[in-house]
C-alpha cells in the first residue's frame, strides 16, 4: 500500500494496463510531453512511446470516431477529453456508435472502449468549463457510466474499466486529483456497478457519489453528534446502478437525500428518486429529498460559484424537513 495523489493512481492503472496489455493505447489531447490537462498521463510517453500514447488534433467528434473504430478492430483505447464540457462534441459517437453498435451487429462486434474525463466546479472555471454532464448520458442504453470518489477505488475502476468489453464514460472529479489516499501499489481492480456503503447509519439514508463523498461523510459526522446515524453510500458506478444497496439501505431507514454536484432537473438524483419511490413507497417516511446545483450556468466568480454549489448546510437543512413529518 501507498499515499497517493488521486492523479497519480489514475496514472498508475493506465501503467499498469498499458504493461499488461499491448492492445491497450491512450488517445488525447496534450497527453504525451505535456502529461494531460491534470497531470494523469505525466511520463507515460517516456516510457510507452508514441505508438501508445498517441496526441490528437482538438477534435472530440474525431478522436473518439477513430477510437471506436480501434476498439472494434481489436485496440482497447482509452481516450481522454480534456474537460468533460467538451465531451459534447462527441455525443453522436459516444451515444449513436460507441453504445449501439453492439446490438446493431447483433453482439459480432464489441467497442472495449474508456472515455476518460474530469468534472465539477469550484475552480472558478466558469460555465463552460464546470459542469457535470453525466446526467445526460445516462439514458443511452449499452454505456457504463463510472465516478470514483477516491484514490484507490480511482485506481480500481479505471482497471476495471479497462478491463471491461463495454464503452465505459469514466468520470473524473476535479477535487480527486489533489485528494490523498492509501492505494495499493499492484493490481487493483473494483467491480463496477457495486456501490459502497462509507459509513452505517439506521435513521437515514445519504446517497452520493463523486465529489459529493466528502461533503456527505462531513455532515453525516456532524449529523451523529445530534443523535442523528447516517447510513452514506457511495454509489461509484451511476450505469449499471447498483439499486437493491439502495432499497436495502431505504428499507430499513425510511428516509432518503440524494446529494450531488450536478444540476437538480433531471439530475441523478431524479433517477434515483424514482428507483426508490417504486422500491420503498411503503417504507418511506417522507418524500426523497434532492440536493443539486440550481437550474442556472455556473459562473466563474468564486464568490457567486461558492453560493449556488451544494453544501453540508444543505444536508442539514434537508435533515430537518425529513424529521419534520
Amino acid at each position: 500500500m501507498v499515499e497517493q495523489y488521486g492523479a497519480q493512481a489514475l496514472n498508475s492503472a493506465l501503467a499498469h494496463a498499458l504493461e499488461q496489455d499491448d492492445r491497450v493505447v491512450l488517445m488525447g489531447e496534450d497527453i504525451g510531453l505535456y502529461g494531460g490537462a491534470f497531470g494523469v498521463t505525466r511520463g507515460l510517453l517516456e516510457r510507452f512511446g508514441s505508438a501508445r500514447i498517441r496526441e490528437t488534433p482538438i477534435s472530440e467528434n474525431g478522436v473518439v470516431g477513430v477510437a471506436v473504430g480501434a476498439a472494434m478492430t481489436g485496440l482497447r483505447p482509452v481516450v481522454e477529453i480534456m474537460f468533460m464540457d467538451f465531451i459534447l462534441l462527441a455525443a453522436d459517437q459516444i451515444i449513436n456508435h460507441a453504445a449501439k453498435l453492439h446490438y446493431i451487429y447483433d453482439g459480432q462486434v464489441s467497442v472495449p472502449l474508456v472515455i476518460r474525463t474530469p468534472a465539477g466546479a469550484g475552480r472558478g472555471y466558469g460555465a463552460s468549463h464546470s459542469q457535470n454532464l453525466e446526467s445526460l448520458f445516462l439514458s443511452a442504453p449499452g454505456l457504463k457510466i463510472v465516478v470514483p470518489s477516491n484514490p484507490s477505488d480511482a485506481k480500481g475502476l479505471l482497471a476495471s474499466a479497462i478491463a471491461d468489453d463495454n464503452p465505459v464514460l469514466f468520470v473524473e472529479p476535479k477535487s480527486l486529483y489533489e485528494k490523498r489516499g492509501i492505494v495499493p501499489e499492484g493490481p487493483h481492480a473494483v467491480p463496477l456497478g457495486v456501490a459502497q456503503v462509507i459509513r452505517a447509519g439506521d435513521d437515514l439514508t445519504l446517497v452520493t457519489y463523486g465529489g459529493g463523498v466528502d461533503t456527505a461523510v462531513a455532515a453525516s459526522n456532524e449529523l451523529a453528534e445530534g443523535g442523528i446515524e447516517a447510513d452514506v453510500i457511495d454509489l461509484r458506478t451511476l450505469k449499471p446502478m447498483d439499486t437493491q444497496t439502495l432499497i436495502t439501505s431505504v428499507n430499513r431507514t425510511g428516509r432518503c437525500i440524494v446529494f450531488e454536484e450536478g444540476h437538480l432537473t433531471g439530475g441523478i438524483g431524479a433517477e434515483i428518486s424514482a428507483r426508490i419511490m417504486e422500491h420503498c413507497f411503503s417504507a418511506l417516511h417522507a418524500p426523497v429529498r434532492r440536493i443539486a446545483l440550481p437550474d442556472t450556468p455556473i459562473p466563474s466568480s468564486g464568490v457567486l460559484e461558492q453560493a449556488i454549489l451544494p453544501r453540508e448546510d444543505h444536508i442539514f437543512e434537508a435533515v430537518e424537513t425529513l424529521f419534520d413529518y
